[in-house]
């Protein structure tokens, strides 16, 4: 059989990111199937302040972590920079979405590709995490093209953001960074609330969230957390409807020296399949692609595991973390291939994917706690094994033109395609061992480590054998990084780290394609008082990825591995919770994206912007007349970025203002305390200027206005 023919489902696949332009290019999604991890986080009492995980937070402020470490470590000696979102951030944001729960952190870029419900889509420090950057209590969410999970901030205790080049303790991933989600965990204090939820788009959600001992046995402790939605939104062929339950078990010691906590989720979400509006000569029509009668995007998504530790002594601590994962993805949508306005007509075609992913990921640590002479050390050891298995059907067929002058959506029967022109079953699987050591000599800290992992590939074509392959990886990653403590609180460092992730696939020849390569240098400072809630990060970094995929000059549809990325910045963050109600968060990123060779070489990639600025505050009155009244508010800047690769045109700058009103009952009137109202506004002004990526435009959503009535019992 002749060489030309050894596409693999990845190349021939790109066929649907153009059909999709919102998509992630499957180019992308195929190479991403790889492993990481790291871990979450616990709010205050009042969110239900969980038993075990990853992260401590005193109202906004996080200041200690298992995230760049595995270990629980103050994130003033860890020698990357990190941030952290709260419970209490989350729900005075009025947070829906995984997306919006990062619109305030330093180096994080959302909404690229404008309002898009069916994913979380984001890049960190200019990479893009989507597929390989997104952790679920330690272990990675493992996913497949459009088999993505889907995330519900409202069973989070918080999350983490570590940002840079990963793979010494956490595998294959981004360079960017990684998000570590922290589900919310069985609680030692009774804890019990209902809400409800009203707004835009006819909005209508109700929720609930229960904890605590169970019959009364101290050492037996659940969680149950459930939410039911239907809602619109600006879409007409999108809906944003979800049902979601979370139940959560904690079984331990007398001497609490032995944990289990079991975690599970089951939930079913619908959204559209297309989340584009027709672009015509280079600009954004008001005319969507997608259509009612047959844009459903239906994922149903469930996940069962636990997270084990055992303290044999002082000394020496054992733990593993556990989980398998499934996901049911079907996608149908239409979408507009022509505009024929002579006719008054659009020409359309009919889509479905069809995505079924199962995944299972264990980590096994083993920590040690010892001194040699003067130096402490804090020494990590581990195992780490990851299986995915995706199928991944796509199929399209003709649908009925759409009239311009009624815009008829939703009334001609679209029956879909019959059959499907792709289906390809992806195995991957990942081994990695990795060893660290945490060495502190007086106010000076070591961090360093290595991992070795080893990644096994097998994709099957079951349309056409020749797109077959199978591959096989291998790569040596590692961290080095030095911290000094001042008495003061602050902590500068310097710290050099590397990643890799696997690509799938091979060139015209048949030659296999490397994996892709990251390295950073990072130089920082971070402030931490001891009599003052507050940190303070900043940090000047320079990242550069090679061996990255780039099209064929000479051979028009493969590709060749010649590219490589240079990103180089400045980051500052702030967050503070003070005793008088005040919260505030605050951000600015400074961002120089540079294709090194390959694709538009000595170009900036298209989307993101060079500067951002974020600004959050929250007040809450104390005492007085006025006592329980809360008022929040922020600015979201987001600085010019080009429109496309060959930076032929730009993004204009905006600035979106979000904002919060609240009132706990309970502060003026003792016999209705637990009742809590608050209303949110997200892109209060209604910012709605398109946003182009890779030459194609999209809308931000639109103004949106959500009320909670809450009581916690």
């Amino acid at each position: 059989m002749p060489r030309i023919r050894r596409r693999t489902l990845a190349a021939r696949a790109l066929l649907v990111s153009c059909a999709l332009p919102a998509t992630p290019s499957f180019a992308q999604q195929a190479i991403q199937l790889d492993t990481v991890v790291v871990d979450g986080g616990t709010g205050g009492p009042a969110a239900g302040t969980g038993v075990g995980g990853g992260l401590t937070t005193d109202g906004y402020v996080g200041t200690a972590a298992t995230v760049g470490t595995k270990t629980d470590t103050e994130l003033r000696k860890v020698p990357q920079s990190i941030s952290v979102v709260s419970r209490q951030a989350l729900e005075d944001r009025g947070v829906q979405t995984l997306k919006e729960a990062l619109n305030y952190t330093s180096g994080v870029r959302v909404g690229a590709f404008g309002f898009d419900p069916r994913f979380d889509a984001f890049y960190i420090r200019g990479f893009d995490v989507t597929y390989n950057g997104v952790y679920r209590d330690g272990l990675r969410e493992l996913t497949g093209n459009f088999s993505i999970f889907k995330t519900e901030p409202y069973g989070l205790d918080g999350l983490s953001v570590l940002k840079g080049p990963s793979s010494a303790v956490y595998g294959s991933g981004s360079p960017g960074g990684l998000v570590d989600l922290l589900s919310k965990r069985p609680t030692d204090t009774p804890f019990r609330e209902v809400q409800m939820q009203v707004g835009s788009y006819n909005r209508l959600q109700a929720a609930f969230d229960a904890s605590g001992p169970l019959a009364g046995n101290e050492n037996v402790l659940y969680r149950i957390t459930g939410l039911a939605r239907n809602a619109d939104t600006d879409l007409a062929s999108a809906p944003d409807d979800r049902a979601f339950i979370a139940p959560a078990l904690t079984l331990r010691s007398e001497d609490r020296d032995t944990q289990l906590t079991i975690l599970g989720e089951y939930s079913d979400f619908k959204t559209g399949g297309n989340a584009s509006y027709v672009n015509e000569n280079g600009q954004i029509t008001g005319i969507e692609s997608g259509d009612p009668a047959y844009g459903d995007f239906d994922q149903r998504q469930g996940r069962i595991g636990y997270a084990f530790e055992h303290r044999f002594n002082d000394s020496f601590t054992f733990r593993q973390n556990l989980r398998y994962a499934h996901i049911d993805a079907d996608v149908k949508y239409t979408q507009i291939d022509a505009l024929l306005r002579d006719e008054g007509l659009a020409t359309r075609s009919a889509w479905r994917i069809v995505d079924k992913l199962d995944s299972f990921a264990v980590d096994n640590q083993g920590e040690a706690r010892f001194e040699t002479g003067p130096v402490e050390h804090l020494v990590l050891g581990g195992v780490e094994y990851n299986h995915v298995k995706v199928n991944d059907r796509i199929g399209f067929g003709p649908a009925p033109s759409l009239d311009l002058a009624s815009l008829n959506y939703g009334q001609q029967l679209i029956e879909g395609p019959s059959d499907y022109y792709a289906d390809a079953t992806t195995r991957q699987s990942q081994t990695g061992i990795y060893l660290q050591d945490q060495a502190q000599w007086n106010r000076v800290v070591l961090t360093a480590g290595g991992r070795y992992d080893w990644v096994d590939t097998d994709v099957t074509d079951f349309i056409s054998s020749d797109a077959s392959s199978k591959d096989d990886d291998s790569a040596f990653s590692g961290r080095v990084g030095l911290t000094y403590l001042f008495d003061n609180g602050i902590s500068p460092y310097v710290s050099y780290s590397t990643s890799f992730a696997p690509t799938v696939g091979r060139s015209l020849d048949g030659t296999a394609f490397k994996p892709t390569r990251g390295k950073q240098e990072e130089i920082g400072v971070k402030y931490a008082p001891t009599d003052l809630n507050l940190t303070l990060n900043a940090a000047l970094f320079r990242i550069r990825q090679t061996n990255v995929l780039a099209s064929d000059p000479v051979n028009p549809g493969f590709q060749i591995q010649r590219g490589e990325v240079e990103s180089r910045g400045f980051e500052i963050e702030a967050t503070t919770s003070l005793a008088d109600g005040l919260n505030l968060t605050a951000s600015y990123t400074y961002l120089d994206l540079t294709l090194l060779a390959g694709d538009n070489e000595g170009n900036t990639p298209s989307g993101i912007p060079a500067h951002q600025v974020a600004l959050w505050a929250d007040y809450t009155v104390g005492d007085g007349p006025l006592v329980g009244l809360g008022v929040g508010g922020g600015v979201r800047v987001i600085g010019k970025s080009y429109g496309d690769d060959t930076n032929s045109f730009e993004n204009g700058s905006r600035a979106f203002v979000d904002a919060k009103l609240s009132y706990d009952f309970g502060g003026r009137f003792p016999q209705l305390e637990g009742a809590f109202a608050q209303i949110n506004a997200t892109n209060l002004l209604d910012e709605q200027d398109p946003t182009c990526a890779s030459a194609y435009c999209y809308l931000d959503e639109g103004r949106k206005v959500i009320g909670t009535l809450r009581y916690r019992f």
